[in-house]
């Protein structure tokens, strides 16, 4: 049983776990906030800038993320993230965001920490608030910009 004692780490999926963590899936009133996993890992491997993860809680598969990595680059972009509609609201999303920055600290050039939300009810734009993300007033493909820096 999970709880919020549970340990959260990211893992690299592999070709035992990628339909496991195909199938996970947030709520239905949100799935109109992230793209299914299927289609960010499908992505993820035609992008040289991919660099993604399944969410673990102890042993149990409970979500997915990927980062846009351009070391090149003093900005880092959260493209990906999602909690199972089983496992949200115990604190794991905000256990991987953790676990997230500090990768993302650990980058070369890397100051700032961006993503970009859809601003309709029942978005994530308050959960990314709640670490510390600001909106930055731009926007891209409609989504607005929040950043957080390093």
């Amino acid at each position: 049983m999970l709880s919020d004692c549970s340990n959260v780490t990211l893992r690299e999926i592999t070709e035992d776990t990628v339909r496991t963590i195909c199938n996970l899936s947030v709520r239905d009133d949100q799935k109109q906030f992230v793209a299914p996993n299927a289609v960010s890992i499908a992505q993820a491997y035609f992008s040289k800038h991919a660099w993604f993860r399944a969410i673990y809680a102890d042993e149990t598969p409970i979500g997915f993320l990927m980062l846009e990595d351009q070391p090149e680059k003093p900005e880092y972009y959260l493209w990906r993230f999602m909690i199972d509609a089983r496992y949200q609201r115990m604190g794991f999303g905000r256990r991987a965001i953790a676990l997230l920055i500090e990768h993302v600290q650990t980058r070369p050039n890397a100051t700032e920490f961006l993503t970009s939300v859809l601003q309709a009810d029942g978005g994530p734009q308050g959960f990314y608030e709640k670490l510390g993300f600001k909106l930055t007033g731009e926007y891209e493909e409609g989504e607005a910009m929040m950043s957080l820096v390093l």
